[in-house]
């Protein structure tokens, strides 16, 4: 085991003693419904938190949530629950089912098929569950 293995292991089982401490149920978290846990922020919210609040002239709050989503899926759609929680929130600063594919489509030039077809399968669960909440 090398130098670097052994740290990694011991900071794990610090941030497992951690969460035990704050809170001994989480001991066995899955995170597969973390993205459930989190609640979509307001559009006012996100634009106050990652939008033009700092920078009066920069992105809006929906630019930043597709520029995130397309990181996201280039790096090869691995985490699931971020990736349904940048869609929802990219849905809620305004950002349409079709622009949400279209960054997606368009990272498949770097993240690959496979990954692009993994985050439509994601965005189309949230497409699926924002439309049964709206009905």
């Amino acid at each position: 085991m090398t130098d670097f293995q052994k740290m990694f292991e011991q900071m794990m089982e610090q941030g497992q003693q951690m969460v035990r401490a704050f809170n001994p149920a989480l001991e066995h978290f899955q995170p597969s419904a973390f993205d459930k846990m989190w609640p979509t922020m307001p559009r006012d919210m996100m634009e106050m938190f990652f939008g033009n609040a700092f920078n009066p002239d920069g992105l809006d709050a929906k630019t930043r949530m597709l520029v995130a989503l397309g990181g996201l899926v280039a790096q090869g759609a691995v985490n699931e629950p971020v990736i349904k929680s940048t869609v929802r929130h990219a849905l809620e600063a305004g950002a349409t089912q079709k622009e949400i594919a279209e960054v997606i489509y368009q990272m498949s030039m770097l993240g690959g098929l496979p990954a692009m077809n993994k985050a439509l399968e994601m965005a189309q669960v949230i497409f699926a569950e924002t439309q049964e909440e709206g009905a």
